[in-house]
């Protein structure tokens, strides 16, 4: 349903109800409730993190308000977006992919380089830096979508979609790979193949097809893409002990996270994790919380997934271009889930993988805000589906 049809059911059925009331009584709340719910935990957390010291430059306070800036920011984007109806939707998808490719190349030639193993940021003047690459996984989504659908329609031939499709994911996923960003380009895959199997291929045809093309990649990238220190990662996953210094990451996030125990370490000093702020952040929820506080972390994130997969089933009835944008998005923010809570707890190897809603760094947060509005108003645009489904 068009914004301007939305708002005059929205008038007929709240009598007359003001702009704002309307607004605020159509947002998707099995959305943002559990989002913000893992911001306030995440702020709680990194208050404490980084008053005692941990990274972020130690620049306590000021890096805290930051991050309380960069959700404020976020949220603001993120009911922005929520205005557009869908044809305005589309141009802004068209924009932010866009926009993101001109900035991962302004990224290779910017001659900025922060203090990790990939040339992935920009500096901003008075926000800091920037990630291009959270940017560029909502542009994917968003310009892949229509193509999915046209494919369905039979307006566009597989080999003609198909062949669009490389050039949308493929763009990106070069110029990602080759900062080198091994776990943002690892998210696009897994957008794509999650958007795919939704699309009607078979699992046994996404496997069997992906195995043969890591078959083919693994020594390309090993050999002229990864750097020493994301070998040294991989090789430490698979062998634990391969190298002391690529170890102490994981032994000390494991000591971490199981120092917090039920309710939360009580007992003394709290374990020193590398990066404790952004990438181990969950170590921090496991220290101060205990078991309790990370389960209550894993239900809102799997809260927010399976909520949004299920509305995404039902708008596909109607429209599968926004089904298929809601998939790609929700899939990006389920691998970020997987993957850094993985990685914390050994089962998954280290990436610079932040956690959604929790890690500290402004370009995430805002990035995860703007997809949280995608999502939201493609479900505000089909409200009353929704509610008819929910009812029957």
């Amino acid at each position: 349903m068009e914004w301007t049809e939305w708002k005059k059911r929205g008038r007929a059925r709240d009598g007359g109800s003001s702009r704002a009331d309307m607004f605020f009584s159509s947002l998707n709340y099995h959305m943002l409730v559990p989002a913000l719910a893992m911001v306030i935990i995440g702020l709680v957390v990194l208050n404490t993190v980084l008053s005692t010291g941990y990274g972020a430059g130690m620049d306590y306070p000021m890096n805290f308000y930051k991050q309380i800036a960069a959700v404020l920011i976020g949220l603001m984007a993120s009911f922005v977006i929520c205005l557009f109806d869908p044809p305005a939707m589309r141009l802004v998808g068209g924009v932010i992919y866009t926009v993101s490719l001109f900035l991962l190349v302004l990224v290779k030639v910017d001659g900025y380089r922060a203090l990790t193993v990939a040339d992935s940021w920009l500096r901003v003047p008075l926000f800091g830096s920037f990630q291009p690459s959270e940017l560029s996984k909502i542009g994917v989504a968003m310009a892949a979508g229509p193509v999915f659908a046209t494919m369905n329609t039979g307006n566009l031939s597989k080999p003609q979609g198909f062949a669009r499709l490389a050039l949308i994911y493929g763009v990106p996923f070069l110029l990602i790979m080759t900062e080198p960003d091994f776990g943002t380009s690892s998210v696009l895959i897994f957008m794509f193949l999650c958007t795919l199997f939704v699309w009607g291929v078979r699992w046994r045809t996404i496997i069997l097809s992906s195995m043969g093309i890591i078959f083919v990649l693994i020594p390309v990238t090993w050999r002229y893409v990864l750097s020493q220190t994301q070998k040294d990662r991989i090789l430490t996953f698979f062998f634990r002990g391969h190298d002391k210094t690529a170890s102490y990451h994981i032994n000390q996030s494991l000591a971490a996270v199981s120092s917090g125990g039920l309710f939360g370490n009580r007992a003394g000093e709290n374990v020193s994790v590398p990066v404790k702020e952004s990438d181990f952040i969950f170590t921090a929820i496991s220290e101060q919380f205990g078991l309790i506080g990370t389960t209550l972390v894993i239900l809102l994130a799997l809260y927010l997934v399976i909520h949004t997969l299920r509305l995404a089933s039902k708008i596909a009835e109607v429209s599968p271009s926004e089904a298929y944008v809601m998939v790609a998005l929700i899939a990006s923010l389920t691998f970020h889930f997987i993957e850094n809570i993985g990685m914390t707890i050994g089962i998954m190897p280290i990436t610079g993988i932040p956690l959604p809603f929790m890690s500290y760094g402004g370009s995430s947060m805002i990035s995860n805000f703007i997809l949280l509005g995608v999502l939201l108003n493609i479900s505000m645009n089909h409200q009353d589906l929704w509610s008819r489904k929910a009812v029957s």
